[in-house]
């Protein structure tokens, strides 16, 4: 992707673009959610003619006292009129809401936020007049490692793919430890791995404390995300995780747990995998419990207090985060063509690591391998799955894929895709 030169920095160019100009065409206001840090305010203001920005520190006193008297005033402005952290003066969500519905346009507002308000800071839902959009960081294909010779839209449509991922063992490690965020790309790589390690401590000392009001204690927050870390793609229960961090401390509930994990996703820091419910041949109970994942694996590397040589050093770990990250990936690219990443398993212990939905029906099964020896198994996993699926009832797979961490993307002789993750974009 061409970087654009902007205020002295480089604007990488984002998937996320594409997504905020249609909605702007078809909504009066867009909201843009995500983790701080993951490039929302940069790509607002692509598309905005001008700006509110709350967090300005010589602005934010009258900002703030604008808003209690007269909060329209703060809407003024050029439109697409971009209202940077609009969760510190909640009531510009209603206000937003009320000037959508008197203009009767589209494209009047975007707004931006790195955590959900509480329920009682905003007294109507916006359904019809604001327009939701999630951005995570940035994929492989955005960052520059990925070469985007396999398309996963063209996968859907039946495409065989072709191509050679550029990147080797270490690199996977270095960019499953650096991360997505916009100011670890382009820079030195000491730079690079330490904005993740950054991101941890505010969420730890200040973010997850503050996004409800509730003090939490920084050494049970840290253990409670090393634990998470180290059942990163797992389906461990609040049980589960309260026993691995616990140790003689029995006031540690699975309320407290719940609360820190309720936290996290309104920071979007956790973004859990759901499970996939399909209609199957057989009366085979499903699983339904979500996955465990950060927003991005960086995250995970730095809970664990490790780095890429440490991850070259423990393939087990580097196997689940990889996945994490290939999860990251496949979350980024469906979402512009209007699908959902999930997760398979029955009773059987059939486990299928994501399942791609469409909203049009059209579905893709997807096992992740760090290594080429597993793809034989992963393969053998992939028709498993499709065999159970009640095609009477649901479309058939538009692809069975293996995504890997290194070689070529073919196609085998079972019909089974094989795509390196350095290959692939949306």
């Amino acid at each position: 992707m061409m970087e654009i030169p902007i205020m002295g920095r480089k604007y990488i160019p984002r998937i996320a673009d594409m997504i905020l100009k249609e909605k702007l065409e078809t909504s009066g206001a867009v909201w843009i959610r995500g983790p701080k840090w993951c490039g929302k305010t940069w790509t607002a203001k692509q598309q905005s003619k001008s700006a509110l920005m709350m967090q300005d520190p010589d602005q934010t006193f009258n900002y703030l006292r604008t808003a209690e008297v007269k909060p329209s005033l703060l809407l003024e402005g050029e439109t697409p009129r971009l209202l940077d952290e609009w969760q510190m003066a909640p009531v510009l969500w209603d206000a937003v809401r009320y000037a959508v519905d008197n203009r009767a346009d589209t494209g009047q507002f975007i707004l931006t936020g790195s955590t959900l308000p509480l329920d009682h800071e905003v007294k109507h839902s916006g359904t019809g007049r604001i327009t939701r959009m999630l951005m995570r960081p940035m994929s492989l294909f955005e960052s520059g490692e990925s070469t985007g010779q396999v398309s996963l839209t063209e996968l859907f449509n039946g495409e065989q793919p072709f191509g050679k991922t550029n990147m080797d063992i270490e690199e996977l490690a270095f960019v499953t430890a650096r991360g997505g965020w916009p100011a670890a790309i382009g820079v030195s790589n000491k730079i690079a791995l330490a904005q993740s390690n950054q991101y941890l401590e505010a969420v730890i000392e200040t973010d997850i404390s503050e996004v409800d009001g509730v003090s939490r204690d920084p050494s049970r927050v840290r253990a409670f995300l090393k634990s998470i870390a180290r059942n990163i793609t797992s389906t461990a229960s609040l049980e589960t995780i309260r026993n691995d961090i616990k140790g003689g401390d029995e006031s540690l509930s699975t309320l407290t747990i719940r609360s820190y994990i309720n936290a996290l996703e309104r920071l979007f820091v956790m973004e859990d995998q759901p499970a996939w419910e399909p209609a199957l041949r057989s009366k085979t109970a499903i699983r339904t419990s979500p996955k465990r994942h950060f927003v991005d694996p960086s995250i995970a590397v730095a809970a664990l207090g490790t780095n890429p040589e440490g991850l070259l050093k423990d393939f087990n770990t580097f196997g689940l985060l990889f996945e994490s990250l290939c999860i990251r990936d496949l979350r980024i690219y469906s979402q512009s063509i209007g699908g959902y990443v999930y997760h398979f398993r029955d009773k059987t212990e059939l486990e299928v690591d994501a399942i791609v939905a469409l909203n049009d029906g059209r579905w893709g099964a997807v096992e992740i391998k760090l290594g080429q020896k597993q793809i034989g198994i992963a393969s053998e996993n992939l028709l498993k799955l499709k065999e159970k699926v009640d095609e009477e009832k649901m479309q058939p797979p538009s692809f069975l894929l293996v995504l890997t961490g290194n070689g070529f993307a073919i196609k085998q002789k079972n019909g089974v895709l094989v795509v390196p993750i350095g290959c692939l974009k949306n």
